[in-house]
């Protein structure tokens, strides 16, 4: 029997194709709720999650209050840009998940580029496509098609990225980057207490090391100036991986709609590009958004330098097996795993061994010139916080601060 025509209805692959179309079309590229759906399944591989344990949420509100107290005395930073108490909630995975999307979405949203044009006619439009001239129906429906996979697939990688994160983050902050305001600090205390586990380490020393690192984290992330900036930064980075998504619709389209003068379709391009998730999807840090990312990347290595220290400070006076910890932390964080990886890159962070390192240093830096004082001047406004230059000569940074602000009031 001869194969169907391509522009036969009774196609079964043009059937489905032309029912996927209608299915973006209707629901949306980049639907969020698909995007959580997904996430959710990653992070918890699909079982349900049991509730954390009385007493568990009890030692986390004992000990968080303890390293709060320690934590604010080695910052002079309040936990909280109102000063009110901040609650340390423990979660499962899927929670994590969940609260990190919302907290994202408007950047995570802004990256996900919709069509410039739609991927349906309008309703009832595809069935006609499918019924048109063979080869023009069937490239025509390739076309919406490709206008609609791109964003899909981008929110897809989005939940996967999240999903892993879940499950090596300890707390809130496994990316130093803002969350939206809130009056809550989450803690992934079976992440926890497999880091203690895997690296022999005391479990309720680990979880107060982790909670006090925590706690220096969100002082810095929730300052007002520095959560600007950073979303700021973000938002640019956001737009720029938006183009790069419509560049690869543009490539779609070109491949599989009815483009160029023969209206032939590109399918040994397809298959490769198919074939390759990072040609794909990975090409994301275009030129342009290269300056922003090394601000990101800078900022973001000095907030988990910062971090560690506080952690060290505190660790020094409460965890007997500090120095352990410390080790075991920053093995585990340069030894990432796909999570980490990928949600760095998808936010335009560089966070390979040598800029954990770079960070470090820089910390250091400041503390053998001027002290925990010059260390604590880092957040005393956006004026303050080191350009990706300064990152790499703390020296330069601390003689910049002390000249006079040009934006400021006149001297007498």
């Amino acid at each position: 029997m001869a194969p169907s025509d391509p522009g036969d209805p009774a196609n079964p692959f043009q059937s489905l194709l032309g029912d996927l179309v209608q299915m973006l079309g209707t629901q949306g590229a980049d639907s969020w709720e698909t995007t959580r759906t997904f996430a959710l399944q990653v992070a918890t591989g699909g079982s349900p999650e049991a509730n954390v344990e009385p007493l568990q949420r009890i030692a986390v509100e004992q000990l968080s209050r303890v390293a709060e107290l320690n934590v604010t005395e080695a910052t002079g930073l309040p936990v909280s840009p109102d000063g009110r108490r901040l609650t340390c909630v423990p979660v499962g995975r899927g929670e994590w998940t969940a609260r990190a999307l919302e907290s994202w979405r408007p950047v995570l949203t802004a990256m996900a580029a919709r069509p410039e044009t739609p991927p349906t006619p309008a309703a009832g439009a595809a069935p006609d496509l499918v019924a048109t001239d063979g080869d023009a129906g069937f490239a025509a429906l390739l076309g919406q098609w490709a206008t609609a996979i791109g964003p899909m697939l981008f929110g897809l990688q989005i939940g996967s990225v999240v999903g892993h994160l879940a499950q090596r983050a300890l707390g809130q902050y496994p990316l130093a980057l803002p969350w939206a305001p809130a009056d809550e600090l989450i803690l992934v205390t079976a992440n926890i207490t497999a880091f203690a586990e895997d690296w022999s380490l005391p479990e309720e020393e680990t979880l107060l090391w982790v909670c006090a690192r925590e706690l220096a984290t969100h002082s810095v992330l929730s300052r007002p100036t520095t959560r600007v900036h950073f979303e700021k930064l973000l938002l640019s980075m956001a737009e720029g991986q938006a183009a790069a998504q419509r560049d690869l619709t543009t490539r779609l389209q070109g491949m599989l709609g009815p483009g160029g003068p023969s209206g032939d379709m590109d399918l040994e391009s397809l298959q490769g590009m198919m074939g390759d998730p990072e040609a794909l999807l990975g090409d994301l840090l275009t030129p342009e958004s290269r300056r922003t990312s090394d601000q990101l990347t800078s900022l973001a290595v000095v907030v988990d330098g910062y971090a560690d220290h506080i952690a060290a400070v505190v660790g020094e006076r409460l965890v007997g097996s500090h120095a352990a910890l410390a080790e075991a932390w920053y093995r585990r964080r340069t030894e990432r795993g796909k999570g980490e990886e990928a949600a760095g890159a998808l936010f335009g962070l560089d966070l390979d061994q040598a800029q954990v390192d770079r960070g470090r240093a820089f910390v250091a830096g400041v503390l053998e010139r001027a002290g925990e004082d010059g260390l604590a001047r880092l957040w005393t406004g956006a004026r303050t916080l080191p350009t990706p230059n300064e990152v790499d000569a703390p020296g330069l940074w601390l003689e910049r601060i002390d000249l006079p602000d040009p934006d400021g009031p006149p001297v007498d």
